[in-house]
């Protein structure tokens, strides 16, 4: 008996499947790009149950004959492509046929087609891959595709989906993409019976963008028009100023002759031309639009269609950049509106002791009222060897450096004194490490008497927040915003507020709606500077998007990660001795300080023997 046998077609479907359709935004994605092929100018994106339970795509386009119909729905049957010539040329979105035998083969599938010339229409019901069912039927001319209990015979690939809310976001970025492709095809998009996106069709690229993401982004949008002559590469669409800019990249679009594409090449050349007028984690709202000869690009590179190959990818790299930079160069003019807001001055205060000495060539210096005179106090231990008197014991001169700095703190009681750390802690942590100062503004030096450590200031601090929040259960302590805060969002990002909005309050974020997808933030938390707030908000909804379940609990911790993140001391940031002190004493006191909440490590520890090796004093005697 032979080991080697050709496979069933519902076989080679579900394996297709694991390709085609990875979550049921590709479903969308394949179904709403058919229904473009069409020639449709109107589509209806319907979902329930983040697209698991139910998916309905409708469309106005040509629809199909019932023979047309019979076809579709077998494996590699397009009306795309005839011949392998084809390829060179496409100019559809869809080519490989594989989008309907694959998703029927994975879900309770329905088809329903009419030609403005026939009188029937034709519906076609598939269960799981199994034999369709097709009947006349009738209907509305063009296309309506129902997709219910997807992956219900795959229970591996369903197991591993995100929550609901993150699968309903999927696809609308996926339609939002498509939307701003096609700004021609009005887009309706709802979820859960209610109405997340809907755009005019009027082919208005900017009032498109508008409808998505909101007034104030339609505000801040400057045009792209490019041509290179040589390459005949055509660049148009919109940037935003940098004074409107994200945390991540998902504002940003890139169309190719028609199709959506992802492309390292070409969100370089943007971050090349925004790297000194944005922040470092600063990405602008940008909608490119690329027209390029068909010869010159391979879209049969992936099944979902989503890379794309350039004959010549750093040339399309250079022409991106040269139209991005000549746009902001051109709106140079509007100085208020291009530039950046400019950041509040931010006062630092600090408690210094008085100097009290008494140097013979200057008089004698009165101690402030209310206040005790401090003993000058040593800022090293070897300061501290001279200050104690010579050759003390290095402990001993630890111990008097840290009497002096309590002195220090007991006659200036407005600095807060942290938390000392019980007995019996860590080996790695059982010795009072004391600050020497900072390396490149990012890393804190600090020794005890016989170890040298280096410590990630940001990660350190992020830990504190982290555990002193988390410590919180009762909710996070807020403080009331003198001017209250207006925030707009895009529609998925709103979702995410109303469905979130205990766990908002909870983590001291106060949002009343003051609008369609507009909220007012009356109050953050006590610990937040209120100038991160808004970024903040931003980031807990990006990073509720990446949760696999959706209990309280796994919200609040992402929401209090992502708060002890932006909180935190930054790299860059310039600290006194005092403040590394506090910082290092209050890190002795967490739960777990030998990492972030992120899993980096916080702290690196060089003891005798490590410091020996490798200076390579290990079997000398010495």
């Amino acid at each position: 008996m032979t080991r080697i046998h050709v496979l069933d077609d519902a076989t080679i479907n579900k394996i297709a499947a694991g390709e085609v359709v990875e979550r049921p935004a590709s479903v969308v994605k394949e179904l709403v790009e058919n229904a473009m092929d069409a020639g449709a100018t109107a589509v209806e994106v319907e979902i329930m149950g983040g697209g698991t339970s139910f998916i309905r795509v409708t469309d106005n386009g040509r629809g199909m004959t019932g023979e047309d119909a019979r076809a579709a729905i077998l494996r590699h049957a397009t009306s795309k492509i005839a011949a392998a010539s084809d390829l060179e040329t496409i100019a559809t979105l869809g080519f490989r046929g594989e989008a309907l035998p694959t998703i029927a083969s994975v879900s309770h599938f329905s088809l329903l087609t009419r030609q403005a010339a026939d009188d029937l229409g034709t519906r076609v019901d598939i269960s799981g891959g199994g034999t369709p069912m097709i009947e006349d039927a009738g209907c509305a001319v063009g296309t309506s595709v129902r997709v219910e209990d997807l992956f219900f015979n795959t229970p591996a690939r369903k197991k591993f989906l995100k929550t609901n809310a993150t699968e309903a976001g999927k696809i609308s970025d996926y339609v939002i993409r498509l939307a701003l492709s096609r700004p021609d095809i009005a887009f309706r998009f709802i979820n859960n019976n209610r109405m997340t996106i809907m755009t005019a069709g009027d082919g208005d690229l900017a009032r498109t963008i508008g409808s998505i993401y909101g007034g104030d982004a339609a505000s801040a949008l400057i045009p792209l028009d490019f041509y290179d002559d040589a390459a005949d590469i055509r660049i148009t669409g919109y940037i935003s100023k940098p004074s409107l800019i994200r945390s991540s990249r998902a504002w940003q679009t890139y169309i190719v002759n028609g199709r959506t594409i992802q492309n390292r090449a070409i969100a370089k050349a943007i971050d090349n031309v925004y790297r000194s007028l944005v922040p470092k984690m600063g990405f602008p709202l940008a909608v490119i639009v690329i027209t390029v000869p068909q010869r010159t690009i391979d879209v049969n590179v992936h099944p979902q269609k989503t890379e794309m190959k350039f004959e010549d990818e750093g040339r399309i790299f250079k022409a991106v950049y040269k139209a991005v930079l000549d746009a902001i160069r051109g709106a140079a003019g509007e100085t208020t509106g291009i530039a950046a807001a400019v950041e509040k001055p931010r006062f630092h205060y600090e408690a210094v002791p008085l100097d009290v000495s008494t140097p013979s060539a200057s008089p004698v210096s009165a101690p402030a009222r209310g206040y005790a005179a401090p003993t000058p106090h040593p800022q090293t231990v070897h300061e501290a060897v001279q200050w104690a008197g010579a050759r003390v014991d290095l402990r001993t001169a630890q111990d008097a450096v840290q009497e002096a700095r309590a002195q220090e703190r007991a006659a200036f009681s407005d600095v807060p004194s942290a938390p000392r750390a019980a007995q019996g802690d860590d080996i790695s942590m059982e010795e009072r490490m004391l600050p020497i100062g900072q390396v490149d503004l990012t890393y804190i030096i600090a020794q005890s008497t016989a170890t040298l450590y280096i410590i990630d200031q940001h990660a350190a601090h992020e830990r504190i927040l982290f555990d002193r929040f988390s410590a919180q259960t009762d909710g996070i302590p807020s403080q009331q915003m003198l001017v209250h805060a207006i925030l707009s969002f895009d529609a998925h990002e709103a979702q995410y507020i109303e469905e979130n909005a205990e766990l908002f309050d909870r983590l001291g974020f106060h949002l009343e709606a003051a609008g369609e997808r507009t909220y007012r933030l009356t109050e953050t938390p006590a610990d937040v500077p209120t100038k991160e707030a808004e970024g903040i908000i931003r980031e807990i909804l990006a990073s509720l998007g990446d949760l696999h379940t959706a209990t309280p609990a796994n919200l609040r911790e992402a929401g209090i990660a992502t708060m002890a993140c932006r909180a935190a001391i930054k790299a860059g940031e310039e600290l006194s001795i005092r403040q590394m002190e506090i910082l290092l004493e209050e890190l002795r006191a967490t739960p777990f300080p030998f990492t972030c909440p992120h899993g980096r490590p916080t702290i690196l520890k060089f003891g005798t023997h490590d410091l020996a090796k490798m200076f390579k004093r290990t079997g000398f005697g010495l």
